[in-house]
């Protein structure tokens, strides 16, 4: 997604207003002293505010409402066994409404005005490029939960979505031990898809991979026939689809209609997940492949209980997805960081964050300290009759987090 000139400016003059506001409010949590970036959380009484920003509205509802319900569950169970740091958390819902403005104003709002102690949300990566300076002004937490593109690491983020080297780099490597030596490449116009692409290239150039095409489309674009033309006429052996929110359901019912099959040629996706397939139509995509970290069917006590929590709230016909997974341990990682610090201070957690672990129903995650991602394992799925999507192929153990590819020397670059 392009930002017009005018949206560059208006973000700009949000990171003086946060930086403002957050000094400010002042300190009232006693765990920092005041001054500029100072927090103005208040710990005083038997609550601590967190913030929930999701898009509740525009074209990337369809996956970030589900977020935010996965983010309520884990709210309730913790406040269910006490809260955080002997606090009850009080939730501030914000709606992102699909537009990376929006995202930064609303940060803004929850950071200075409603004075949260940590933010969850977040989808896009346009979203989290425009709110990032927001949180490294006022030196605030975020909590990042959707598999992205990586080179970036942020102090004041926490991803604990995939990042390159736990999703696109193992679909990569999947696909070339299948066999496939030819890809094309589509995706919504936007940074991740973009970046993304400029990755598998460099991937595609060193292991023998003729990428036949690139694909752009913006999101919310609902008329895929050219571009499955295009796709149709270049006759790769897959398709990688960096599509994202409900421009998939244009795109696979048009990739249908126009005679393409997962047999003749698959399309692995990195952002459809079990909620999306819904949306999608079961009957476009049974057979199709997605790579992501954690899948309903994770067949683990932790999950089970999971799963089960989760319908028992929401309704037994809703499913559970990875980033729906990755918010709702955002949650717990983040209570684990404060207990393990006693402070709710945003120094405090960082300092606390590195080795914290947590059971989580994708499995053991852990985070590391220094480019405060989380080590996950790789997962390519299938997606089924049912709905569901089941595991093809597992990482053997889950995958440290490289973000900036440097294990990679085919990568070489790409961060500069």
């Amino acid at each position: 997604m392009r930002t017009p000139p005018g949206r560059l400016v208006r973000v700009a003059a949000l990171l003086s207003i946060a930086a403002l506001g957050a000094s400010a409010c002042g300190s009232r949590t006693g765990d920092t002293a005041t001054g500029p970036g100072a927090s103005c959380v208040d710990t005083s009484g038997d609550t601590v505010k967190i913030g929930f920003l999701n898009s509740l509205s525009g074209t990337m509802a369809i996956s970030e409402k589900t977020v935010n319900d996965s983010l309520n569950l884990a709210a309730e169970q913790i406040n269910a066994k006490g809260g955080v740091n002997g606090k009850k958390l009080q939730i501030v819902t914000e709606d992102g409404a699909s537009e990376p403005t929006v995202f930064a104003e609303k940060a803004n709002k929850l950071i200075s005005s409603d004075c949260v102690a940590a933010v969850f949300g977040g989808w896009t990566s346009s979203s989290r490029k425009a709110m990032l300076p927001v949180f490294e002004g006022a030196n605030a937490l975020l909590f990042y939960p959707v598999q992205y593109e990586g080179l970036e690491s942020s102090p004041n983020i926490f991803y604990t979505g995939a990042t390159t080297n736990q999703q696109i780099v193992p679909a990569l490597d999947y696909l070339k031990e299948k066999g496939v030596k030819s890809l094309f490449l589509v995706g919504s116009d936007y940074v991740f898809p973009r970046t993304a692409n400029k990755i598998i290239n460099a991937y595609a150039e060193a292991n023998g991979i003729e990428v036949k095409g690139e694909e752009y489309a913006p999101l919310g674009h609902t008329d895929f026939a050219t571009i499955v033309n295009k796709v149709k006429g270049a006759g790769a052996g897959a398709v990688f689809n960096t599509l994202n929110g409900d421009s998939n359901v244009a795109f696979f019912k048009e990739y249908k209609n126009a005679g393409l099959t997962a047999d003749a040629m698959p399309v692995v996706s990195v952002s459809i997940a079990e909620e999306e397939v819904g949306g999608v139509g079961v009957d476009n995509l049974v057979g199709q492949l997605t790579a992501w970290n954690y899948y309903q069917t994770v067949d683990s006590p932790v999950n089970k209980a999971f799963v089960e929590a989760f319908k028992a709230k929401y309704g037994t016909d809703r499913v559970t997805s990875d980033p729906m997974e990755a918010s709702y341990t955002s949650l717990f990682l983040w209570a684990a960081m404060v207990d393990k610090a006693k402070s709710f201070a945003p120094d405090d957690v960082k300092k606390a964050a590195g080795g914290t672990a947590h059971d989580a129903p994708e499995g053991k995650v852990t985070v590391n300290g220094e480019n405060h991602h989380i080590a996950k394992t790789a997962l390519i799925g299938k997606v089924g009759a049912d709905g569901l999507i089941h595991t093809e192929w597992s990482s053997p153990q889950p995958i440290e987090p490289d973000p900036f590819l440097k294990g990679y020397p085919w990568a070489a670059g790409l961060s500069s």
